[in-house]
């Protein structure tokens, strides 16, 4: 009983040339012998590629599925067989070509005669070509490469753009040079980023500014020497930023041989205020008041980033220590929406007396209530 090459594919009959490829591309790679230690796998190896051969080319698929492997023998005629060979390190290999002679007649079972030509990594390298994805087999030493999972995906070899496509080897072949040990170009590193924090008040927070900076590097001349140059920057500080905003110039830091310039990162952050702590969107301020003032009310003014005054009055309530009052839209500008502000929030500080004589505590005492 003949080969059924379908069967060695992992394919139905009526599949297509792209299902011919996949299936090829796929067992190909999983039995590389140079990959694949199991046993059997090298025979594995050769039978795939001896489908492939068949089903890939349409004048032996079509002799095939009519006649099957016998009708691809053509054992009337006679052959001439040469060999050509092909180094590809460290793999040396030989193609064996079979090519049929005419007897005259016009019969087409009778003109055509193929036989394998044995080499199966022909065939490998024949379809993959010398690009890098098959330099990479050969070249790179990770294993992961010929992992299964990997090459199930297709999706791998289509980014290369035409990987697998090749014609027929029926008539003649046409042998190929393959330098798999090409070095591919270095990539430039880039040097890590160079960061400076840039102080901002929170007057400029709030109204926004434009900060000028300078920035000192090396830069290279044409005659390959550096030089040191000032180059000045300007950083619109929007209404609103918060601490820890970057602001990057990207490749301004010093030119070396081989290598990217820097990314010069400002980092903003607050300078501290003699009125507010900044939390968020929002402003901090703190009111120092005397017991007496925190149990008795008084009336006392806040200032804004504005430059206004609020006036507050507690003359209705009593002051604790962990009081916060919340006043709307006097904060900071929100980052995403300038027209927002945030809020003003006054603490209380409230300065107790450091000792009380006895006719004070007696007072207190009896003024006081006990809960």
């Amino acid at each position: 009983m003949g080969k059924d090459y379908y069967k060695t594919l992992g394919i139905p009959k009526g599949s297509t040339d792209e299902d011919i490829k996949k299936a090829y591309r796929k067992l190909a790679l999983k039995y590389h012998p140079d990959k694949n230690k199991s046993p059997g796998a090298e025979e594995k190896f050769k039978e795939v590629a001896e489908a492939y051969e068949v089903l890939s080319d349409k004048k032996k698929r079509e002799m095939y599925d009519k006649y099957g492997e016998e009708g691809l023998k053509g054992s009337e005629l006679r052959f001439r067989r040469w060999s050509c060979a092909i180094i590809i390190r460290p793999v040396f290999f030989c193609l064996f070509i079979v090519s049929g002679a005419s007897n005259g007649t016009t019969n087409s079972s009778q003109n055509f005669a193929y036989e394998f030509h044995g080499d199966p990594r022909a065939t490998f390298a024949q379809f993959f070509g010398s690009s890098n994805p098959f330099a990479s087999f050969f070249d790179m030493h990770n294993d992961s490469l010929f992992n299964d999972s990997l090459f199930n995906d297709d999706e791998f070899f289509t980014s290369f753009g035409g990987l697998g496509n090749r014609h027929g080897l029926g008539g003649a072949f046409r042998s190929h040079s393959f330098n798999v040990h090409s070095p591919l170009k270095k990539e430039k590193v880039q040097d890590p980023p160079i960061e400076h924090d840039l102080y901002v008040t929170l007057e400029e927070i709030y109204h926004g500014c434009v900060k000028k900076m300078k920035i000192s590097r090396r830069v290279l001349q044409p005659d390959g020497t550096s030089k040191k140059e000032d180059k000045y920057v300007s950083i619109s500080v929007r209404p609103g930023w918060k601490s820890g905003t970057k602001v990057t110039f990207q490749k301004e830091g010093d030119q070396t041989k081989g290598k990217i310039p820097a990314d010069i990162v400002f980092i903003i952050r607050d300078k501290p205020h003699v009125w507010f702590r900044r939390e968020g969107s929002d402003l901090r301020y703190t009111a120092r008041l005397t017991l007496k003032q925190a149990l008795c009310g008084v009336i006392f003014e806040v200032p804004t980033m504005t430059g206004e005054k609020l006036r507050i009055s507690t003359k209705q309530e009593i002051i604790k220590p962990n009081t916060v009052k919340r006043i709307q839209g006097y904060g900071l500008p929100f980052p995403k929406e300038p027209t927002r502000k945030g809020d003003l929030l006054v603490a209380f500080d409230i300065k107790f007396p450091d000792k009380l004589t006895q006719s004070e505590k007696e007072l207190l005492n009896d003024m006081l209530p006990n809960s």
